[in-house]
């Protein structure tokens, strides 16, 4: 079988989840986030960089499983946020084979990774959240593809050549419009089924996705390329690791839950 499929295979749980939703939801994204953060450390103790990994994991595993309940703030988040950078701050203190920058990576690790994830439970958390939540993947997946052809077939002017060499303005552009098209195109199918929400947010959300979901891919491509990698990590055959597939997704949840909160005001 062609390891492109069987890592598609492995990554079908997803969808189901996606469905599904609420508790089940948090939990798998919990799982994901774990891995991801886990593929994060590893790759940068190529650095020396001793990540605090079992504070940081801790602290992941504490704010899923207050997240949602009982309408968690995000004070509640920034109390999370200081307390773990307060605790941490004293470890090189008491073991000096740690420093500041393996605390600064430590906390990065926590917010990258498992803070970005947690937006796709947080939308999902959302009115008409069953159906928005499919945007943070619609815009990602379909910049993504998009992306890919209009750079394979039309690209000449390289984007950012020493972060990714592959990468063109074509192609870019190109995402840019097929996240947007994807997503009006899902705005107008859903209209049909109670979302009231102006089909022009849809688009912008697409548009605004396809900004920051090539940032996520390139931002992903820097930390590979700082410590000389090619993937996270083989998890997924075909694919890298969890943050190799879902490094566009990351971006795309912010932005799709900031949207939908600050602009549409759901």
């Amino acid at each position: 079988m062609n390891k492109r499929y069987l890592g598609a295979l492995i990554l079908s749980p997803l969808i189901i989840f996606l469905f599904v939703g609420g508790v089940y939801l948090k939990y798998f994204t919990l799982i994901v986030s774990l891995v991801g953060m886990h593929e994060f450390f590893t790759v940068v103790k190529v650095k020396n960089i001793n990540a605090l990994s079992y504070i940081s994991y801790g602290v992941a595993i504490i704010y899923y499983t207050i997240l949602l309940d009982t309408s968690m703030s995000f004070q509640t988040l920034t109390l999370l946020i200081v307390a773990a950078a307060f605790i941490m701050l004293c470890v090189p203190v008491i073991n000096t084979k740690y420093n500041f920058i393996d605390v600064a990576v430590s906390m990065l690790g926590f917010i990258y990774v498992a803070v970005f994830f947690s937006f796709i439970v947080l939308v999902n958390g959302k009115t008409y959240g069953r159906y928005l939540i499919w945007l943070i993947f619609i815009s990602s997946w379909l910049c993504d593809t998009t992306a890919y052809y209009v750079g394979r077939f039309l690209g000449k002017n390289k984007l950012c050549p020493k972060v990714s060499p592959k990468k063109t303005i074509e192609g870019s552009i190109g995402g840019l419009l097929g996240s947007a098209a994807a997503c009006g195109i899902f705005g107008f199918i859903i209209k049909s089924y109670g979302v009231n929400i102006d089909l022009i947010h849809f688009i912008l959300i697409g548009l605004i996705c396809g900004v920051f979901c090539q940032f996520g891919d390139l931002v992903a491509s820097s930390i590979k390329r700082y410590v000389n990698v090619k993937d996270y990590s083989n998890l997924i055959p075909g694919h890298g690791g969890i943050l190799d597939r879902f490094d566009s997704i990351l971006f795309a949840s912010v932005v799709v839950y900031y949207y939908v909160s600050l602009v549409i005001g759901i």
